[in-house]
């Protein structure tokens, strides 16, 4: 599969979802690093003072959801064999569940 072999508006998808998940990942290693979480968050989401002391969790939670995504996605943008591309997808399942598993065990 190629850019090619789609249509614009399933390309443009893709790339909406690469830029979207680099966002995460920019983010969320940028909570971990600095152990804050941004004020719009803390305002938005309406943070609880007992929640605001796992910013770590979910910066690396965050980081590891969108470097997952932009695993799924690279068969898409990059030619390789299918194998391969599976092999990513299970990566990426694994990723994805390790983040998921990482955040809800590691909540007090």
């Amino acid at each position: 599969m190629s850019l090619y072999d789609e249509d614009p508006v399933t390309i443009a998808l893709r790339v909406g979802v690469v830029v979207l998940s680099l966002g995460a990942v920019v983010l969320g290693v940028r909570v971990a690093v600095s152990r804050r979480f941004p004020a719009a968050w803390v305002r938005l989401a309406r943070v609880k003072l007992d929640e605001r002391s796992e910013p770590v969790q979910v910066g690396i939670a965050q980081a590891t959801i969108g470097v997952s995504l932009l695993i799924v996605q690279a068969p898409f943008f990059i030619s390789m064999p299918l194998p391969l591309g599976r092999t990513l997808f299970a990566v990426s399942l694994l990723l994805l569940l390790t983040a998921a598993g990482a955040f809800s065990l590691l909540r007090r």
